[in-house]
């Protein structure tokens, strides 16, 4: 073998051998930062928890509790205080009703007459309206709360958005660099052909472009993994470096029941509705309270003595106002008409979840077919782009045209790494929508 020969082959083993020692250490350092990957679940967690809406979750429970404390302040004493002076064109003459009588002055009262009174007042039977009230503001609380839950879920949609789109650019980066290293391996051997005399400058130069578009590839994809990086440390409120990797989500999933927030809100709409219906029930019926009237002025309640005095007045209360009975039925027939809207709101709902699950089903489908495709495609390109190697080696093709081969094999197996992210999130969106 001449020595040129000898030459090249010892440089091309011990380039390979460089470049396999490479690809193992980006393996091992992947491997070894497993552990500290980031999941999508975890994205889930944190991105809820730094959401500024949450906050409001807080807030919510704590205005039903003060709520349902005043509510509970109407079974305390209710005190109120009140006076007035007036002057009044006449009064009750004794005189004029008795008549004159010997020796008897009769007295007069005052046209001036004036009163400071201070009422206590105890609520002592109210219909159970007070625990309606309270059950209303429980229901009215829970139901707020459940609406900024179904908020908070839409949450994930995005993230999933963005998760799926840095795990698409990483498995690109990845098939890039061994992409990269297959045509490195290439420049080497033109290279060392041209060296010897064997080659035209032209070739070397031609893979060398080649690689060169490779690295702006890479440097696309670094950049665009970057801004999304940033945005999902946005969302999740915590900064994540460049070299953060992402956990890849299992692929299994079993269709099962639609599980959303929204559903249980639907529910808690229909309670609040029940519990105004209940309401209507102490509406019409009687409240009870003790008092205790406290007062000073002028006349007192004997108002024969016509001089400033206190006096006082105790017992119970009784009312009972009727007229609610005349819209009851009414009021009936709207909650029951917001039933029916609550109903059809849902099954509006539920229509449009299977739509969409039929239509991600038939994705996860598509995508399955043709990963399964892709495969045969990669099998078949590979083939071609090693016998074209061995073709190029013997210069029966030129440079331009191995490169058109190397890039088929490269496009079908850019398309598989698509097709099977693509899979994962159809099969995330799948679980979005049934909420499971």
């Amino acid at each position: 073998m001449p020595q040129y020969m000898n030459n090249a082959v010892m440089k091309y083993c011990y380039l390979t051998h460089v470049i396999l020692l490479l690809i193992l250490l980006h393996f091992a350092n992947r491997a070894t930062a497993q552990g500290e990957a980031l999941t999508l679940e975890r994205c889930y967690t944190l991105a809820k928890a730094n959401y500024p809406a949450i906050k409001k979750m807080d807030l919510i429970t704590k205005t039903g509790e003060y709520t349902i404390q005043n509510a509970n302040k109407r079974f305390l004493p209710q005190i109120s205080f009140s006076g007035q002076a007036t002057y009044q064109s006449q009064t009750v003459s004794f005189a004029d009703a008795v008549g004159s009588l010997p020796g008897i002055s009769l007295p007069s009262i005052s046209k001036d007459q004036y009163k400071i009174q201070g009422e206590i007042s105890q609520l002592i039977y109210d219909a159970g309206n007070t625990k309606m009230q309270k059950d209303l503001i429980a229901a009215n609380t829970a139901l707020e709360e459940q609406t900024l839950v179904s908020s908070l879920y839409g949450i994930n949609q995005r993230i999933n958005s963005l998760y799926f789109a840095i795990l698409l650019i990483d498995a690109q980066l990845k098939q890039n660099e061994l992409n990269k290293a297959n045509l490195q391996t290439q420049v080497q051997k033109a290279e060392a052909a041209f060296d010897n005399g064997v080659a035209f400058r032209s070739n070397v130069e031609e893979l060398k472009a080649e690689v060169l578009n490779i690295e702006m590839q890479t440097t696309e994809y670094t950049s665009n993994r970057t801004a999304y990086l940033n945005m999902l440390s946005l969302f999740i409120g915590k900064k994540l470096p460049e070299s953060m990797l992402l956990k890849l989500p299992t692929a299994q999933y079993t269709l099962s029941a639609i599980n959303r927030p929204e559903l249980k809100a639907f529910d808690l709409q229909k309670n609040i509705v029940d519990q105004q219906e209940k309401q209507l029930k102490s509406d019409y019926l009687p409240q009870v309270s003790g008092f205790f009237q406290g007062a000073y002025g002028r006349p007192t309640l004997n108002i024969i003595e016509n001089k400033f005095g206190p006096w006082y007045v105790t017992g119970l209360r009784f009312s009972w106002s009727l007229s609610s009975f005349y819209s009851l039925s009414n009021k009936r027939n709207i909650l029951q008409l917001n039933r029916q809207s609550i109903d059809a709101d849902k099954e509006t709902f539920l229509l449009n979840a299977k739509v969409d699950l039929s239509q991600q089903d038939e994705q996860v489908n598509k995508y399955t077919i043709l990963i399964r495709q892709d495969d045969a495609a990669i099998a078949l390109r590979t083939s071609v782009t090693q016998s074209a190697e061995a073709q190029l080696s013997n210069g029966v093709i030129t440079t331009h045209e191995y490169i058109q081969k190397l890039n088929a094999e490269h496009l079908a197996k850019q398309l598989k790494i698509l097709h099977e992210i693509q899979l994962l999130q159809a099969i995330y969106n799948l679980k979005f929508i049934a909420g499971n």
